[in-house]
């Protein structure tokens, strides 16, 4: 993503949260196509929906 556009550091690295609510673990993070968004840049878009389903698929492996 930075080498298409160094502003998009401002919306790196994703977050991914881990808690425990009602003995049940919950894992979610923000979707990286929302954050990026903001930019109006189709090329940081099709990326960001990659790193999306990469970040999602890594997340339903730990079910």
């Amino acid at each position: 993503m930075l080498s298409e556009n160094l502003l998009a550091g401002y919306f790196l690295s994703c977050k991914i949260v881990v808690y425990k609510e009602n003995e049940t673990t919950k894992i979610g993070m923000p979707k990286p196509t929302t954050l990026i968004s903001m930019m109006n840049h189709e090329e940081l878009k099709n990326l960001a929906g990659d790193i999306e389903k990469r970040l999602i698929s890594c997340i339903d492996e730990c079910r």
